[in-house]
């Protein structure tokens, strides 16, 4: 527990701090951040408590209405040219759905087997501070080593296998899901927008697969008006997030994430020196 120089914290999650934490999850679960260490960490901070199963998944939700909303079209000219007539544009599309089935399973065993024991015994504040650094430094080393990249239509298995086991490590706050499948992707030699843009096709599905399971046993454990400022303001702040980083990527690297993990890592380890 993150020792606070304030009071106890406030168990009421008003709209307007639902709304803050639907904006952080925006953002965070987009940009290569970490949103589990953000979610985690910034509650703290403020000397509130968090929301939730119930709220969790509702945030989540959220993003996942901002990748259906910002990757719609992609989603639906996949499903038509997978269906349509015998040619080049088919057989790309099967490819790729294909591609991004085997891309998934191994975050979705992960997230099957392992998110309670991630939950319960990496949530370290040391630990997540330490993660925030390496996998930023991560992410910017390896775009920084790799040539420009290619958009190639037909992403390789090699990188299918190397980005689905990228999110298996994303079930550790302080990595980042978006953050380790782009170095991932990047790894593999695609572009900083390609590595991007597959990051966040890879996000759907395991997004949706989270909430439907969790989704079963959710109880409302918060006030209605405050579940839906959160989903709100989650889905908003998700599509500009992603919107944000494709137009970033377009013409500037990872290095002001990087800056920005180690900055909130010190402030991380100075909090829990505070009395």
């Amino acid at each position: 527990m993150l020792p606070m120089a304030v009071a106890a914290p406030d168990t009421l999650l008003t709209p307007a701090r639902a709304a803050v934490l639907g904006a952080v999850q925006g953002l965070s679960e987009f940009l290569p951040i970490s949103s589990s260490a953000h979610l985690y960490v910034i509650p703290r901070l403020l000397g509130w408590q968090y929301g939730g199963l119930s709220f969790d998944v509702a945030l989540h939700g959220g993003t996942l209405v901002a990748l259906l909303v910002a990757f719609g079209r992609d989603w639906l000219r996949l499903a038509a040219d997978a269906l349509g007539p015998t040619g080049e544009r088919r057989s790309d599309a099967r490819h790729m759905w294909l591609w991004l089935v085997v891309a998934t399973i191994p975050g979705a065993i992960a997230g099957k087997l392992l998110e309670k024991s991630a939950e319960e015994h990496l949530r370290s504040l040391p630990l997540q501070a330490a993660l925030l650094v390496v996998f930023g430094f991560l992410l910017w080393f390896v775009d920084r080593m790799m040539s420009p990249g290619n958009d190639g239509r037909r992403p390789g298995w090699g990188a299918a296998i190397g980005m689905g086991l990228a999110q298996m490590l994303a079930l550790v706050p302080g990595v980042s899901r978006s953050g380790i499948t782009i170095t991932a992707g990047r790894a593999s030699g695609f572009s900083r927008l390609a590595a991007a843009r597959l990051s966040f096709l890879l996000a759907t599905p395991i997004t949706l697969g989270a909430v439907l399971l969790e989704g079963r046993h959710m109880v409302l454990d918060v006030a209605p008006a405050a579940l839906a400022a959160g989903v709100i303001t989650s889905a908003l702040v998700g599509i500009l997030a992603i919107r944000g980083l494709l137009r970033w990527l377009a013409h500037a690297g990872f290095g002001v994430f990087f800056a920005y993990r180690v900055a909130l890592a010190l402030v991380i380890v100075l909090s829990m020196f505070r009395h």
